[in-house]
């Protein structure tokens, strides 16, 4: 069956987005099609509003609607340690833990040489930057542990150790290949108590 070309090009926009194929993109139009016009420009707005306002911090390159973001600007945090996350979904997890009270870097992305993602592709020499602060103490590596995971683990490591910090990395309670935005509160806090120095 052919659909109607605005309904044809409402579900090919939404088989952008990741993880959603032809069938949940087809129900997710739909579901659209029956909403009220009111709801459907609210909708549409919150999302025009979310790309205009929200940015990344300057410091530690999180989500943020202000800048630098909410983290960075608190004194309630503790300065001395940074806990390095590839994406801002991932610190999303840690927070939600509500124990770990240091600061963050996202470095946006791993090192991936299949898909041609390098160091220099991502913000490691901002967090170098950051490590020459005196005040940092300890960087904790909360990486995925996948293949991608460990590589940047591995060389994050080399290219801390002589900076004089204390390199660490969240234990492996977590599963190998797993993300750390689908797993519980309680593993992720048992993770980094459990943190091991490199």
């Amino acid at each position: 069956m052919q659909y109607t070309k605005p309904l044809a090009k409402l579900i090919d926009q939404f088989q952008k987005l990741p993880g959603i194929g032809p069938k949940s993109a087809q129900r997710m139009a739909f579901h659209l099609l029956k909403m009220p016009l009111s709801e459907v420009e609210k909708f549409a707005g919150v999302m025009i509003e979310s790309k205009q306002t929200i940015n990344y911090c300057d410091v530690c390159y999180n989500l943020s609607s202000q800048n630098p973001c909410e983290i960075c600007s608190s004194d309630k945090r503790d300065k001395s340690t940074i806990c390095v996350v590839a994406e801002a979904k991932d610190l999303i997890a840690i927070e939600k833990t509500r124990e770990f009270k240091g600061l963050y870097h996202v470095l946006q992305g791993l090192i991936s040489p299949l898909e041609g993602i390098g160091p220099d592709d991502l913000r490691v020499k901002e967090l170098l930057h950051r490590t020459t602060d005196e005040n940092v103490k300890e960087i904790i590596l909360a990486i995925n542990p996948s293949v991608e995971g460990e590589a940047t683990s591995l060389y994050l490591n080399k290219i801390l150790k002589p900076f004089g910090v204390k390199v660490t990395r969240i234990a492996f309670g977590l599963p190998m290949g797993g993300d750390l935005e689908y797993v519980d509160e309680l593993t992720i806090l048992k993770a980094i108590e459990g943190r091991v120095e490199f």
